[in-house]
């Protein structure tokens, strides 16, 4: 995977000025429940199961893109967080092989009702369909060698929760990897420092990150917390947004 030290510096730069900095408060943030606090910008709504139609995603190979740079081999467990129609479970699935899984998850549960009939038409069998919380996504502990959230992370209501409660299911080694387009929340993007503060806020650590080819936006690659290393509910301070 490619390490541009350009590109972590001016994150690191963004990360701490005002407009993507932790409220130094954490009791007087709003709360959610479980003790989490509540995202400091906008969460963008649902509006479909698919980011965009298939052929310009196809065209800038996106789905390959997301495969190289997160190292993705047969034989590995994959969830696809947020996989709404399938569009990359669909190709995730031949990437592990028969040897491999791919968990597709959703909120949703008729996208993947629809994403599972589709894999049973293709007879897909290493495609486990979960249906997951809007603050858990419900994966099998220690079961998951790479978490993706593709043009989905603006939507999620409880993101440190979320974030949370996907730590314990990463095997030793395991990475998350976002793509999502430099653009406010409430435009349906999520700004790079953002990102990487409301990660970092639970224990994550960015190891990578990359613009990808075909104006598709960039892929962000994180390390989890350790499970001595997870900050409690009540201590992860809430990441302000960059002024629009």
């Amino acid at each position: 995977m490619r390490t541009t030290s350009a590109i972590f510096a001016a994150l690191a730069l963004a990360a701490c000025s005002p407009g993507a900095a932790r409220d130094a408060d954490p009791a007087a943030q709003a709360r959610a429940p479980g003790g989490f606090p509540k995202p400091d910008r906008p969460v963008a709504q649902i509006v479909a199961d698919t980011f965009s139609s298939g052929p310009d995603r196809d065209a800038a190979d996106e789905s390959g893109q997301l495969i190289r740079g997160l190292g993705i081999r047969p034989g590995m467990a994959v969830a696809d967080i947020g996989a709404g129609a399938g569009y990359h479970t669909l190709r995730l699935s031949p990437a592990v092989g028969a040897n491999g899984v791919v968990y597709a998850e959703d909120i949703v549960e008729h996208y993947v009702s629809g994403l599972r009939r589709e894999a049973e038409r293709r007879g897909l069998k290493n495609v486990r369909i979960i249906v997951g919380a809007p603050d858990d996504p419900k994966l099998p502990a220690g079961g998951v060698d790479r978490a993706v959230l593709v043009h989905m992370y603006h939507e999620v209501e409880n993101p440190y929760a979320l974030l949370w409660n996907l730590a314990p299911a990463l095997r030793t080694g395991g990475r998350v990897g976002v793509i999502d387009v430099d653009r406010p929340t409430q435009n349906h993007g999520t700004p790079p420092a953002l990102l990487e503060c409301e990660f970092e806020a639970v224990g994550y650590r960015m190891v990578d990150f990359q613009r990808l080819e075909g104006g598709l936006g960039y892929l962000a690659v994180f390390e989890p917390p350790a499970a001595n290393a997870r900050p409690k509910p009540h201590d992860i301070q809430a990441c302000r947004a960059p002024a629009a």
